[in-house]
C-alpha cells in the first residue's frame, strides 16, 4: 500500500562525469551538497549520490521534472564541466515509496 500523498512517477537525472571527477570535484563540493540539501529538505529531492566508481556517474530521484532540470542548471558541478552529459528518465514506481 502506497503512502498517503505519494506519487508513483519520479523522476532520475543521470549525471556522467569527467576523469579524474573525485579529485576535480573537491572546491565545488560544499556548493552541490548544499544545493541538494536544500532540494531535499523542500521535498523534491528523495535521493542521491555517486555510484561506487564515480566515474560511472551519479544517480538523483526526484519528484518532478521540473525540479530535476532546475536542479541541473544551477549545480556547481555541471557550471563547471565536470558532467559531461545529463538525462532525466521517467520512472514508474510500482513498489515502495
Amino acid at each position: 500500500m502506497a503512502k498517503e500523498g505519494w506519487q508513483p512517477m519520479k523522476y532520475l537525472l543521470f549525471y556522467d562525469y569527467i576523469e579524474g571527477v573525485v579529485e576535480r570535484r573537491a572546491p565545488l563540493r560544499e556548493g552541490h551538497l548544499g544545493i541538494a540539501q536544500r532540494y531535499f529538505e523542500r521535498g523534491a529531492l528523495l535521493l542521491a549520490g555517486a555510484l561506487n566508481d564515480p566515474i560511472d556517474g551519479a544517480l538523483l530521484v526526484f519528484n518532478d521534472r521540473e525540479s530535476a532540470e532546475a536542479f541541473a542548471r544551477e549545480d556547481p558541478y555541471v557550471l563547471n564541466g565536470l558532467v559531461t552529459s545529463q538525462r532525466i528518465r521517467e520512472w514508474n514506481v510500482v513498489v515502495g515509496g
